[in-house]
């Protein structure tokens, strides 16, 4: 296995149901989700994620970085703060984040998401 991928386009079919903890609030988003790699050891998934607009209330049961490729999201975490999100930003949510995701403009990011 090389130790350096580069992700690139997604290939293949997405998967398209919604993702475990996600439950939509408002609008009908729909989401797809590509899992282009994962950990030799298993324990690391990366890929593509999009999304259209509307709003989900979610809770991670894993930490996820995130770079934001295209579109516009407003994080809130349940009695926070909103945190704005465009093109370029990069962050993380914690293990454990419970709060709303509201996606103004379609969105396609590059995740990582530690799985144990």
């Amino acid at each position: 296995m090389p130790n350096v991928t580069r992700l690139g386009e997604p290939q293949g079919e997405p998967m398209t149901e919604d993702l475990k903890g996600w439950v939509k609030l408002e609008g009908n988003p729909g989401m797809r989700t590509w899992v282009q790699h994962t950990a030799a050891d298993g324990t690391v998934i990366s890929g593509t994620w999009e999304s259209t607009v509307g709003t989900w209330h979610t809770t991670y049961a894993a930490y996820e970085f995130v770079h934001l490729l295209e579109g516009r999201i407003v994080i809130t975490e349940d009695g926070g703060e909103p945190v704005t999100l465009t093109p370029g930003d990069a962050f993380v949510v914690e293990a454990g984040f419970k709060g709303t995701w509201r996606v103004e403009e379609p969105v396609r990011k590059h995740f990582a998401i530690r799985l144990k």
